[in-house]
């Protein structure tokens, strides 16, 4: 929320087994009808499609906070969708939104968006959610020094001080753990890590891949290990558009195409390959 990180080895395999039986030039399709053909789409401007993400954008999402270059996981998604839709990179525009902002009720600045966003029942009466593109779990990560570098447990996670990112379903996660202490929140990751760095709190919840990557940039940074799901579903991400855009069954037909076509498997590959140890707190 800097480099690729952590492969989710089975839902890989899963999206590869899927691609090896599916055409690679397979389009999106609409629901009810409609086209998705570029020039019939209604972008915010004419034969442009405007992304929006936050700012900082953080590895191994983005990379160098610039999503307009292609790097990172959900910037090569952003110009896959786009490819699928019939933009070529000079057609896509890119504007920062904060991740609260972007999900909130009203009129949007950009036609997707992509951040990490957890799609929610709670989050879909205010904006649209494309097909997912991702499966996620949660982590907690901590420094050394820290008392959570000794946690083995979900049990020990309570007596911890714990952080996570104003708005995301991390923040939630950390809040059902039941930890003594009121989570504290943090307008972004940067603010998160000085935090942790500093004394203020134990540890970070985030999603697996970017805690592998604060990890990394953290002095003696320790991955506590994962947050076990609660429910049947996997917690998935989802491109954001406003609510009831004409735009969300052709973005759902594109991430459909990509995952059918073996796209997102390679990007995966490409982006959060680099596995790591993170066990699954029970």
């Amino acid at each position: 929320m800097r480099n690729g990180l952590i492969a989710m080895v089975a839902a890989t395999a899963v999206v590869m087994t899927l691609a090896a039986c599916a055409p690679s030039d397979q389009k999106p399709t609409a629901t009810g009808g409609a086209t998705c053909d570029k020039g019939a789409l209604a972008t915010l401007k004419s034969s442009v499609l405007t992304f929006g993400t936050d700012q900082p954008a953080y590895p191994p999402w983005f990379v160098d906070d610039n999503p307009a270059n292609g790097k990172g996981f959900e910037s090569a998604v952003a110009y896959a969708v786009a490819d699928k839709l019939g933009y070529d990179t000079k057609n896509v525009a890119w504007v920062r939104v904060p991740f609260n902002a972007a999900i909130a009720p009203g009129p949007k600045t950009f036609d997707a968006n992509v951040n990490e966003f957890s799609i929610t029942d709670e989050r879909k009466q205010a904006v649209d959610f494309s097909s997912p593109y991702y499966d996620v779990t949660q982590a907690v990560v901590t420094i050394k020094s820290s008392p959570a570098a000794k946690v083995t447990t979900l049990a020990g996670l309570k007596d911890l001080r714990l952080g996570a990112q104003v708005g995301t379903t991390s923040y939630d996660a950390a809040k059902a753990l039941g930890a003594k202490a009121p989570v504290n929140v943090y307008n972004n990751n940067d603010d998160a890590k000085a935090a942790l760095t500093n004394g203020q709190i134990d540890a970070l919840v985030l999603d697996l891949p970017t805690a592998f990557q604060v990890e990394s940039e953290l002095t003696d940074g320790d991955i506590v290990g994962q947050l076990p799901s609660n429910t049947d579903k996997p917690e998935q991400f989802g491109i954001v558009l406003d609510k009831g855009s004409a735009l969300t069954s052709c973005v759902s037909g594109a991430v459909d195409a990509l995952r059918s076509d073996g796209t997102l498997a390679k990007l995966q590959q490409q982006w959060l390959a680099e596995a790591g140890n993170a066990p699954v707190l029970k």
